[in-house]
């Protein structure tokens, strides 16, 4: 793994050269032109896959590598004792993390390239708790805030395409309505979903 690269790094159309901080045989990291929250960065595979589903085993083995790797750098920087003093000996102990994918532009995804959001929570700050029980963060994330695409579009000169829009909301539903399924209900679904990998599992072997 390295913390520097040479040849210019591309995230969908956009050159992010300068954006980067880490890069590993499959993927690299950087920094986010808006982050939603401090520390909020993108993991990326090198090649320009559009959906999670298009990598290859060692790909993806790599992606969620660096992934890791990135969440332990992000807790020594913003959760250890010297960030905050009051916080626990241990990085990992003082803080949490949201991992968002965007797959596909249905799910808000505005950059056509397969990326891991990773955002640091840091206790005391920027944490949700008891005072702030609605976390916001994916209805920003799927909003104008959480607009990837559209900043980066913005930020590259001469683009003539049209600026990426945000979207991925899921529905707005009061916790009224969601009432819990029967053990039955659960199991016929389970049943279904077997049936339908047993079938992948029947055509990936013939």
């Amino acid at each position: 793994m390295s913390s520097s690269t040479a040849a210019p790094v591309y995230f969908g159309p956009f050159e992010v050269t300068n954006q980067v901080f880490l890069t590993t045989p499959h993927s690299f990291a950087l920094v986010n032109l808006k982050p939603l929250l401090p520390g909020h960065v993108l993991v990326c595979p090198s090649r320009p896959h559009r959906r999670l589903t298009e990598l290859s085993t060692p790909e993806l083995t790599d992606l969620f590598s660096a992934v890791q790797r990135v969440q332990r750098m992000l807790a020594r920087h913003y959760f250890s004792p010297s960030a905050s003093p009051s916080v626990p000996p241990s990085p990992e102990a003082a803080g949490s993390f949201n991992i968002a994918v965007q797959d596909g532009p249905e799910a808000g995804q505005t950059v056509p390239h397969v990326h891991v959001h990773v955002i640091p929570r840091i206790r005391g700050s920027t944490a949700k708790d008891a005072e702030t029980p609605s976390d916001e963060l994916y209805e920003r994330m799927a909003a104008e805030d959480g607009n990837v695409g559209g900043w980066l579009w913005d930020a590259a000169e001469g683009r003539r395409r049209g600026r990426p829009m945000p979207g991925g909301e899921f529905p707005k539903i009061e916790d009224a309505e969601r009432m819990p399924r029967s053990i039955g209900e659960m199991k016929s679904e389970a049943e279904v979903f077997r049936g339908v990998l047993r079938a992948m599992e029947a055509e990936e072997a013939g």
